[in-house]
């Protein structure tokens, strides 16, 4: 929920105390330094006016008739329109338990009666300040789950309004060199070859951006998937790449994991075929894939190669959007496989890294909590 916090030029401070002597000097301070105050006698009254217009802070005593600064401060936390306001006890109770208590309900900070004004308003402005950030920082929370949707809905209308007038320059090209292949014999056939090679990658890269965009955008329940139906599945969909490669692929027993079935197909499938894409040419494609238990909370997944490997100074550019660090005609792609590999490993509460040595190969590991660990397991 949105906080009710506002980050005014002028910062309005509640003052709560029975004494109107305390009052009067805690407004006094608090004037001085250009802070607009408002006073409360009592905690039923604070309460109202805290509900009606938020101030910036409060300044709460305890010892109070009726309702005391406790059970106050418990009203006001557990309102979640009022939980983010910063409160101050100003008290005279300067036992250790009480300053306990006073944090464990929600306290930000303690004042012992009686008090300096220079201690009084150093600790009021510290308390400011941090929620002045807190609150810059929920608002660029805002603002970037509203990016995220904005790009959701973007990569929507790519895959609708880009993809329709794609497939009719794929589909007319292939009818010219049906129809005429006299075409083909030509210069005219080199031009359709090119115009249907850059159309499949623009085919290629608006489906990986799709898949990127949309990553996290389920809210289901992880839910207990078999790792075996995961990579059975990524293996049949590679199924003509792997032929065509002649690779070998030796992998063991998968281990049962929290998850997205969809997601993790996609990560098991891309992995692979990075590995299958980036092999060297006299060399016949291997990968190897592994499961270990670490420490009893984590299942590790070993995806190693023999391709072509990753320059070291080139290791942290990979997951990252649109980073190609070959050219396209010596090795296609988007640069969106991996960043997704990265969005869902941490989708699932992850890590993914490499390991790589150049003209030998790259191990990808994926990191996952053991199902007893895993944070929607519980």
């Amino acid at each position: 929920m949105q906080s009710s916090y506002k980050i005014r030029s002028k910062k309005e401070i509640l003052v709560v105390d029975d004494t109107p002597d305390n009052l009067r000097l805690l407004s006094a301070i608090l004037s001085r330094k250009k802070y607009e105050v408002r006073k409360s006698l009592n905690s039923k009254n604070a309460i109202t006016s805290v509900k009606a217009d938020a101030p910036d802070l409060i300044l709460l005593d305890i010892k109070m008739p009726e309702i005391d600064g406790y059970e106050t401060c418990k009203i006001l936390k557990s309102d979640p329109k009022t939980q983010a306001i910063p409160i101050i006890f100003i008290s005279a109770l300067d036992d250790a338990l009480d300053k306990v208590r006073a944090f464990e309900i929600g306290g930000a900070d303690y004042i012992s009666k009686p008090f300096q004004d220079a201690e009084v308003l150093a600790r009021i402005e510290n308390q400011l300040h941090l929620r002045d950030l807190q609150l810059r920082l929920e608002i660029q929370n805002q603002e970037l789950i509203q990016s995220n949707q904005d790009l959701e809905q973007f990569a929507h209308i790519v895959s609708h309004d880009l993809q329709q007038p794609l497939q009719s320059i794929i589909g007319y090209a292939k009818i010219l060199g049906l129809q005429y292949p006299e075409l083909l014999d030509t210069g005219a056939g080199q031009y359709l070859e090119k115009i249907l090679n850059a159309s499949n990658r623009m085919n290629i890269l608006i489906k990986d951006l799709l898949s990127y965009a949309t990553v996290g955008k389920e809210r289901d329940t992880l839910k207990l998937v078999d790792c075996n139906e995961i990579l059975a599945e990524a293996i049949g969909n590679l199924s003509m790449l792997i032929k065509e490669k002649k690779a070998n692929l030796v992998y063991s027993e998968m281990p049962k994991v929290f998850g997205r079935k969809v997601q993790l197909v996609q990560l098991f499938q891309n992995l692979m075929g990075n590995s299958l894409k980036f092999t060297r040419p006299e060399v016949i494609p291997e990968i190897n894939i592994t499961v270990s238990f670490e420490s009893e909370s984590y299942w590790m997944f070993a995806f190693k190669d023999n391709g072509i490997g990753i320059e070291n100074d080139a290791i942290n550019m990979i997951f990252q959007t649109f980073q190609r660090l070959h050219d396209n005609d010596e090795y296609p792609g988007s640069g969106i496989g991996l960043a997704t590999c990265k969005k869902i490993v941490e989708n699932h509460s992850g890590n993914i890294w490499v390991e790589s040595v150049k003209g030998e190969g790259s191990t990808f590991f994926v990191k996952f909590p053991a199902a007893k660990q895993h944070p929607e397991s519980v």
